[in-house]
């Protein structure tokens, strides 16, 4: 018995493969800390919590239309026009299972096979997988140390050509936690806007800017109709195992983005949708008190690591990692990877799961305690002395 060919082109999510690990270790008896997975200590709000409850008893566990709850749209629209992330109407506003969910089915609406798509390297590893799943020819643009974990315009303008359709822009950008300003967002857009590209904005971690102020793509000018604009609950609300995620897009976009979801997973369920409304809507206190915990485990962190020799760390302007060089070390990063994890207790992310360009590096999430930072700190320390000899 044989399955679909394509199936080869889906790659395992590396950051669940090393969870995974790192969970039968635990079952052995061993003390892990988990730097690997993208997801943080605190817990998710209670008002949120408590929503959910209250709509569960009040009956909301049946089908909804596979947009999303109206409620739930006009939300997301106050969201991003809070933010001043542009102006949006109900319509023009998808819900999904998690971004993950509306990142698949925007690659899948907007490209044919063997049209290119152009994605950072690195990169969310789930871009290169799905676009090959498409039947489209990824094409890596370089997020590079020596620019400061930025996509540069001439790098871009050498990926694409006329058979460019699709464009994944991410920033706060994971693995590395570089953003983008507003004058290398104009120079983006305008090679999107030459050459015609449906734009994926990916701004996951846009609540995650720990210096500067966030502008959304689409707010450029000539982006609004070309561009999808995917935003999610998990990181600002620590909202990960809820999954809920949404897009905004222009309606003609929106309507097949919708038509994806309704052949695959029907609907959100609504009590987890109105749980939404009230994250987005309600008190905001709670999220801005973790993003600034962020901040400041982000420099306990970072200047930690830099006090390691044969570690080097820019420190990341947003998300909630570290992405250490540690090209100085006697051994590679992904050897350096497996060691924290078996001899050293500490789950990480070696950076060839990000894609060619970043072999040097390895990804820490700094989403934890300052406890289990100053541990994971020790854990490291030691462990370089051991690979060094």
């Amino acid at each position: 018995m044989e399955l679909a060919a394509r199936m080869g082109e889906l790659k395992k999510e590396s950051a669940f493969v090393v969870l995974a690990k790192a969970r039968e270790l635990e079952r052995q008896g061993r003390d892990i800390i988990h730097l690997e997975i993208g997801d943080t200590d605190f817990d998710t709000p209670r008002h949120i919590v408590e929503e959910a409850y209250a709509q569960l008893l009040a009956g909301q566990t049946h089908y909804v239309a596979s947009a999303g709850l109206p409620e739930l749209r006009e939300a997301c629209a106050e969201f991003l026009r809070r933010d001043g992330r542009g102006e949006y109407r109900p319509e023009e506003i998808v819900i999904g299972p998690g971004g993950k969910s509306l990142l698949f089915c925007t690659i899948m609406a907007g490209v044919d096979p063997g049209a290119e798509v152009v994605y950072p390297d690195p990169g969310f590893g789930v871009y290169e997988s799905v676009i090959r799943f498409s039947g489209a020819r990824p094409v890596a643009v370089p997020v590079l140390e020596a620019n400061d974990f930025k996509v540069t315009a001439q790098d871009l303008r050498d990926r694409v050509n006329d058979r460019t359709r699709l464009l994944i822009v991410n920033y706060p950008h994971n693995p590395t936690g570089g953003t983008l300003e507003l004058g290398d967002l104009y120079q983006i857009a305008q090679v999107a806007v030459e050459y015609d590209l449906i734009v994926l904005s990916d701004e996951v971690y846009a609540s995650m800017l720990f210096e500067g102020t966030h502008t959304s793509l689409a707010t450029l000018p000539g982006m609004r109709e070309r561009t999808i604009t995917l935003e999610s609950l998990s990181k600002t609300y620590a909202m990960t195992g809820w999954r809920l995620g949404f897009a905004a897009a222009p309606v003609s976009i929106a309507g097949e983005l919708t038509q994806l979801l309704s052949n695959s997973v029907s609907c959100v369920p609504p009590f987890i949708q109105m749980a939404g409304v009230r994250a987005l809507l309600g008190s905001q206190e709670d999220s801005r008190e973790m993003m600034a915990a962020f901040k400041e485990r982000r420099d306990l962190f970072v200047s930690g690591l830099n006090e390691i020799p044969g570690i080097s760390c820019l420190t990341p302007r947003g998300a909630f990692y570290a992405f250490p060089n540690v090209a100085a070390l006697p051994i590679t990063a992904d050897e350096f990877s497996d060691y924290l994890l078996e001899e050293a207790g500490v789950a990480t992310l070696p950076g060839s799961a990000f894609g060619a360009h970043s072999d040097d590096h390895i990804r820490m999430c700094f989403a934890h305690s300052t406890q289990k930072l100053e541990a994971a700190l020790e854990r490291i320390s030691s462990a370089v002395e051991s690979v060094s000899g």
